[in-house]
């Protein structure tokens, strides 16, 4: 008896350690926590990852970023912080090029093109799981392109800005998406779209599990279920959103990390030093400034994002009575800008100065328009045939946020607002929360306004047409800014098949939005990432939101 009690009480301890490992490798979090969010006790909180990684020899990346998601179902949100996240969970049909965007394959695994670029037929991978358990297949791809293509603006944003609205609408592309057997999905279009394979590798059209969408309904945001590398575990606002790996992953032998951890460290400065000080293993948005100190850091890494992204001066045209409704106005404003000094000043060199709404990395970039020199006494000139002699008084809105295109907007509007008194345009900077700031820009409420694009597909389209054409005027078209000739010559490019000749069309288009100076384009930037010495694995992609598939730690 008393040699069986001895090891009933072994076999209680041993319970009781595992209970304590299983609590501890649930821990998560990439520094100290702070104040509690809302609907949060304190004892809530959790302490710095570093501290909480799990037993046994996981391997646990904490991914530093400025700030949180807005929501984890990718078709519902359009902010890039949202989509670090989403990508990992969910996959696409087609995928890019490692760190460019060629087409790849993905969920599908190869595609037919056929009756002149209307009829798209896509055969799907066999044997792929969602996390639930459930099937991938061609049915899940029906319910949902029926999902998204029954929904509105407000829902689904990108859907619209991509495929030209939704169902029932006369510019929709897609006519049907229709299962032909298991793994087999035919798509037909109303009207040929040459980037649509592309368009379909955007994060936002990932395929979610139907039955976790039927299970969650208005929650699915919260509950994200995909097929991708990782699952999602938690999310606590404003802190962190935890995954774990997906042993059940398609791709034999990955992914290679057990956790990831996406730790929301707001200031630049902060998400560094969390760096430098082993809290995080890798981060993004980093000040330009801080390039030489990384590389003289034998513990770290720097990497740099191939650039595809333009940082602009939106001008709205919205009121007709506005100066800026005035051609010559907005001509004379881009002359009143020296790019090169906002670059030396904000940059430390790692951008160049734009010329036109998309950047030189992205096929059709015109290189042959020249850019408005900075010439002040130019500006003023045109003021004076505008009618503005005088000047005029206006409100510029500066950031409140860094991004990879705007390291400091607040100080990038101190130096425009010094530049345009040179000519008489007294400029009031405003800004607001960012959610706000978006929103309120987005219904035309701003005068000028400092914004940014980082392009989804490579594709000039993904510029020229979700940013400047008139079908998007209150969407991505910020300015408000329409012209006829250049929705044709847009909407021509989108349906012709040839890639010289959409070209052709794209120099044109950039020639008149050039005229036309709806923007003052001000840099294409290459934005900057750091991690430790033993991030193994990790490629920047263009698009800026990266897989973590090949990621590793040594």
């Amino acid at each position: 008896m008393k040699k069986k009690g001895l090891l009933m009480s072994l076999f209680l301890v041993l319970l009781l350690s595992l209970a304590l490992v299983g609590c501890n490798s649930n821990k998560s979090g990439g520094e100290e926590a702070g104040a509690p969010t809302e609907g949060e006790t304190k004892e809530e909180t959790t302490a710095p990852a570093e501290a909480e990684a799990p037993a046994g020899g996981d391997k646990v990346l904490v991914f530093g970023r400025g700030g949180d998601s807005v929501g984890l179902d990718p078709i519902a949100v359009t902010d890039g912080e949202s989509f670090k996240v989403t990508k990992q969970i969910f996959d696409t049909l087609i995928e890019y090029g490692e760190q460019d965007t060629t087409i790849q394959p993905g969920l599908a695994t190869e595609w037919d093109v056929k009756d002149e670029g209307l009829t798209y037929t896509l055969k799907l991978r066999e044997g792929v799981k969602f996390h639930d358990g459930t099937d991938f297949n061609a049915d899940a791809v029906v319910t949902n392109f029926d999902r998204w293509m029954n929904g509105t603006k407000d829902q689904f944003y990108y859907y619209a800005s991509m495929f030209g609205g939704f169902k029932g609408d006369e510019g929709h592309v897609i006519d049907s998406v229709t299962a032909v057997d298991e793994l087999t999905v035919e798509f037909k279009l109303k009207r040929a779209q040459a980037p649509f394979l592309k368009n379909l590798a955007m994060v936002p059209f990932a395929i979610a599990s139907p039955a976790a969408l039927e299970k969650y309904g208005d929650t699915f945001n919260e509950n994200p279920v995909g097929t991708g590398p990782f699952k999602f575990v938690e999310w606590k606002r404003n802190d962190r959103v935890v995954l774990e790996k997906n042993e059940d992953f398609w791709m034999d032998g990955y992914p290679k990390l057990d956790r990831v951890i996406y730790q929301s460290i707001p200031d630049n400065s902060a998400r560094l030093n969390a760096l430098v000080t082993g809290e995080v293993d890798l981060v993004d948005g980093l000040n330009p400034s801080d390039k030489t100190s990384i590389e003289s850091n034998s513990d770290l890494q720097l990497f740099k994002r191939p650039s595809m992204n333009v940082g602009y001066l939106g001008l709205t045209m919205k009121d007709p009575n506005s100066p800026l409704a005035n051609k010559l106005v907005r001509q004379a404003l881009n002359h009143a800008v020296d790019k090169q000094g906002l670059i030396d000043a904000f940059y430390a060199g790692l951008a160049e100065p734009a010329k036109n709404a998309m950047p030189p990395s992205v096929e059709g970039y015109n290189d042959a328009i020249e850019a408005y020199p900075y010439d002040l006494e130019k500006a003023k000139a045109l003021l004076a045939e505008a009618g503005y002699a005088d000047g005029f008084t206006m409100e510029l809105w500066a950031m409140p946020v860094p991004r990879p295109y705007m390291p400091d907007g607040k100080k990038v509007a101190e130096v425009l607002q010094a530049s345009f008194a040179q000519i008489g345009v007294k400029a009031e900077i405003v800004s607001f929360e960012w959610a706000t700031y978006l929103d309120k820009a987005r219904d035309g409420e701003a005068d000028a306004f400092l914004l940014g694009w980082t392009g989804d597909n490579g594709d000039a389209d993904n510029f020229l047409y979700v940013l400047l054409d008139k079908d998007n005027i209150g969407s991505n078209n910020y300015s408000y800014y329409s012209n006829d000739e250049l929705h044709d010559i847009l909407i021509a490019a989108q349906e012709n098949p040839n890639q010289d000749e959409r070209n052709e069309l794209y120099k044109q288009a950039q020639e008149i939005i050039h005229d036309d100076a709806p923007w003052i384009p001000l840099v294409h930037s290459t934005p900057l990432l750091s991690g430790k010495a033993n991030v193994e694995g990790f490629v920047p992609h263009p698009t800026g939101t990266d897989k973590l598939t090949t990621v590793d730690l040594k």
